[in-house]
């Protein structure tokens, strides 16, 4: 069992977090877990745009550039000085190695340095704990559907660090395949809010594309099928030589996704019996998956929280909440902490 610790002399904690797993520089210092102090995000989104997605080696200069400078300002924003923090968090993996080890070798750097303990965060887990900052009445358990361009997860939280994967993605993350259709329609970098705001415009029911809910009982997704129907439907149309109504095959793209997510997240709190969940990941801010969650877990009795959007996307105090509550159930990292890639929740 792992020694579970009281705020010290009865008052708080003081965490400073780092993110650094895609193209986003973030370090936020958070107290006593929940509540954020600062949050400081230095985005490299206009940096790559030019190249329709990120470029990991890019995105590891820029990130070795930023930190030291976001660092400073969390800290200048929250008031307080290196001397007075308890600990630091740090995402570890998943996302791209060269990002990711600008923010480990750094917070290994400073763990040695001020003689304070070290958390290696996972970055899927993070993702859900920014809902424990967001709602502060919520506690384990809850069913939490983790959509972001990276990954589409549905997890079963039974209690800080004990989760169950119900189901994941079997090829493309969901933001991932909005970023694919938003780039065969000409709209840019990233697209999950450029189709999301289409979609607001246009008749979710004009085109049929396929609803991929694979076997009986599965919680698994698949994206592939109906990004290729897209891209298909776009070859065809363009062949017949007629004109397209962008509005309408964004919204029916993003109608054709989110009846999926939300019609596997509803059967899975039901089959779990909780009525509480909870969205998480870049997607979670998509407003379309938001309005159809809510109206059919209300029908359920279900009650439905995600984060505000910048809690959202990636962030340090999303992993500086996550460190919290690892550190004061006796989590630790050594300085063997390295960039894990491929981590798994």
């Amino acid at each position: 069992m792992h020694k579970v610790l009281e705020p010290k002399n009865g008052i708080f904690y003081l965490t400073l977090a780092l993110e650094t797993s895609c193209d986003e520089t973030s370090a936020a210092v958070l107290k006593n877990g929940r509540e954020i102090l600062s949050n400081i995000i230095s985005s490299q989104i206009d940096e790559h745009k030019k190249y329709g997605g990120v470029v990991p080696e890019v995105a590891s200069r820029k990130h070795v550039e930023n930190v030291n400078i976001v660092i400073q300002e969390a800290l200048d924003v929250a008031g307080v000085g290196l001397h007075e923090i308890d600990h630091i968090g740090v995402t570890y993996g998943p996302g791209l190695v060269g990002a990711l080890l600008v923010g480990v070798s750094v917070a290994k750097a400073m763990s040695y340095a001020l003689g304070i303990p070290l958390v290696g965060v996972n970055h899927i887990e993070g993702h859900i704990y920014a809902n424990y900052i967001e709602c502060k009445e919520l506690e384990p358990p809850f069913l939490c559907l983790i959509v972001s361009g990276g990954h589409t997860h549905l997890v079963y939280v039974s209690g800080h660090g004990l989760y169950e994967i119900l189901g994941k993605t079997r090829d493309d993350a969901v933001g991932e395949a909005f970023d694919k259709v938003a780039r065969a329609l000409g709209l840019g970098y990233p697209g999950g809010p450029l189709i999301d705001q289409l979609a607001k415009t246009g008749d979710g029911k004009k085109i049929k594309f396929p609803r991929t809910y694979l076997k009986d009982n599965s919680y698994d997704f698949s994206f592939s099928g109906l990004k290729s129907s897209v891209l298909n439907y776009l070859n065809s149309e363009k062949q017949k030589g007629n004109s397209l109504v962008v509005q309408d095959v964004a919204a029916s793209f993003q109608q054709a996704v989110i009846e999926v997510l939300v019609h596997k997240t509803l059967e899975a709190s039901i089959e779990k019996n909780t009525d509480t969940i909870v969205l998480a990941g870049g997607v979670a801010a998509n407003s379309g998956l938001r309005e159809l969650l809510k109206e059919e877990a209300n029908k359920l009795g279900f009650h439905v929280k995600y984060p505000s959007l910048v809690l959202c996307t990636d962030n340090a105090a999303m992993i500086g909440c996550a460190a919290y509550y690892k550190y004061i159930n006796g989590n630790q990292s050594d300085l063997y902490l390295n960039a894990v890639p491929n981590l798994t929740l």
